[in-house]
């Protein structure tokens, strides 16, 4: 029974540690169960806290790069905006002037390079040929005979070698000849063309210096051609060279209104994750645009002058036009959107660096267009086509040039109705008041459009020799005198730059040689022109 008992008492123990030790690994395992969950569950937040953070980044970077795209944009109108700024500030620092004997050219000859021709092979050596002499007992058993053998043998082959060498050597010679040869050709060759070049640049800088127009025209559109605008300017142009009034013309080809930029300023609305613009007002755009029109009317003028050393002008009439469409027809236009004339003494004296542009034009009494949105033209000081066809640059002398009249042959009464003629086809009332005491002609016209017309005092004046100023001031003086609203000075010859001075800003129209020319081709269908040496 005790036995019994005690037997019974061990199996319970037994049980109760398997069932302890079963608690306890069952406990061990809950415990590293949830450890391994709460590790899981760390992991998971860890990773979802990265994702976040990884997103946050990615949002951040993508913020930054639109926010940085929107800067650059911004930064790229800005500096366009300073680009248009400067356009006159540009050319004040650099000098204009084209020194022609800097256009000749040096001949560059290169180091004459005959490669291997010019190293000659080595010659045979003998002892390369030499055979062994015998030694020994090889001499005295007959070796001696069979040397003698070998040396005749080898002294053969030396000779075949020494001639192979003489041959080679001579063709290396006859190559490299060759090569000199044709190395001091090609030098020739450029030492000829680099003389042509020189010989070309002479002639134009006589022709220069002799104040041909042609030449003149090609050197001052090289002084243009060199300005640096941006690269989307037209840089465009039309020159014409009057000698007898030193005057120079320029059409120059402006851009059109889209050189200011429409964008005022670009934001990113980051709720909609948009770029978007804000519009230049209207107001802005024209003052942008007239301030570039008039910056580079200076800036032309400014580098003409400048590059004039000799001098050869006295005076500059400037047109700058728009080569555009016409959105209510679709026909080409070139309206013009400035104009002015001004002489080397009125503008020189002025510091570009200092003055506002558009006060500045005022101040040379130029014409500036009211409304550049709508291509609103001014009239011209000198239409470009009014220039005599010998003295622009892209037209040749008329073959019938001497077939025409000469109007320095008329006689007074032939000149006057000339004169007569043509204001009466370009729709004046004209009436004769007095034949001049300088073969000229005085005419008092009528001109019977409304708000324009009026009475215009008319002076025509057949000289060879420039009109001074004092015959501008007595048609002023008469102008007021007889109460006309304009005044008309035509002559067969030129004007000097006084005499443009004088005139700036007053009701006064000065026509020379090549506007007559041209007034009478276009209104009176007379084909004339003006030549004086004939009369000599």
């Amino acid at each position: 029974m005790s036995r019994r008992r005690g037997f019974i008492a061990q199996v319970q123990r037994e049980l109760a540690r398997q069932q302890r030790a079963a608690a306890h690994a069952q406990t061990v395992y809950y415990r590293q169960q949830q450890a391994m969950r709460r590790e899981a569950e760390r992991a998971a937040k860890a990773a979802e806290r990265a994702a976040v953070a990884d997103e946050r980044e990615r949002k951040r970077l993508y913020l930054e790069a639109r926010a940085a795209e929107v800067a650059a944009n911004n930064a790229d109108l800005q500096a366009r905006l300073d680009e248009l700024d400067g356009l006159l500030a540009a050319t004040l620092a650099i000098d204009d002037y084209i020194d022609l004997a800097r256009l000749k050219k040096k001949p560059a000859h290169p180091p004459f390079n005959p490669g291997p021709l010019a190293v000659a092979a080595p010659p045979p050596d003998w002892n390369a040929f030499l055979p062994p002499a015998p030694t020994g007992l090889a001499k005295m058993f007959g070796g001696q005979g069979k040397y003698n053998q070998q040396l005749a043998a080898a002294q053969q082959a030396f000779a075949q070698a020494q001639g192979q060498h003489a041959a080679a050597e001579a063709d290396r010679q006859n190559r490299l000849g060759a090569a000199q040869a044709t190395y001091q050709q090609q030098c020739q060759q450029r030492e000829a063309t680099v003389a042509a070049h020189n010989a070309e640049i002479e002639r134009f800088a006589k022709s220069f210096a002799a104040a041909e127009p042609g030449a003149v025209v090609d050197y001052f559109s090289m002084v243009l051609g060199n300005s640096v605008y941006p690269d989307d300017w037209p840089q465009k142009y039309r020159l014409a060279y009057i000698p007898e009034s030193r005057q120079l013309v320029v059409e120059y080809e402006l851009p059109d209104l889209d050189i200011v930029p429409a964008v005022r300023e670009y934001r990113y609305i980051k709720t909609r994750d948009e770029v978007t613009t804000t519009a230049r007002p209207a107001k802005e755009i024209r003052e942008r645009y007239i301030n570039v029109v008039t910056q580079v009317t200076l800036r032309t003028i400014h580098e003409l002058f400048e590059a004039d050393r000799t001098p050869l002008i006295d005076t500059i009439a400037f047109n700058g036009i728009v080569d555009t469409v016409d959105k209510a027809t679709g026909a080409s236009i070139q309206p013009c959107l400035i104009t002015l004339r001004t002489t080397r003494d009125e503008f020189t004296p002025i510091n570009l660096a200092k003055v506002d542009p558009v006060a500045c034009l005022q101040h040379l009494n130029a014409s500036v267009t009211k409304r550049p949105e709508a291509l609103a033209p001014v009239r011209p000081v000198l239409e470009f086509d009014m220039v005599d066809k010998r003295f622009v640059d892209e037209v040749d002398v008329l073959a019938d040039l001497d077939q025409r009249p000469n109007l320095l042959r008329l006689t007074p009464t032939e000149f006057e109705s000339l004169i007569q003629n043509l204001f009466t086809k370009m729709g004046l009332d004209t009436k004769q008041t007095r034949p001049s005491r300088d073969g000229g002609v005085d005419c008092v016209a009528f001109d019977p459009r409304p708000i324009f017309g009026g009475k215009v005092i008319i002076q025509a004046k057949r000289y060879r020799n420039t009109v001074d100023v004092s015959s501008v001031r007595d048609l002023f003086g008469t102008l007021q005198n007889e109460g006309a609203s304009k005044g008309i000075l035509v002559t067969t010859s030129g004007y000097g730059p006084a005499s443009y001075e004088f005139a700036s800003g007053k009701p006064l129209e000065l026509i020379d040689g090549s506007g007559l020319l041209y007034l009478l081709g276009e209104h009176a269908d007379i084909r004339a022109r003006i030549d004086p040496s004939e009369l000599d």
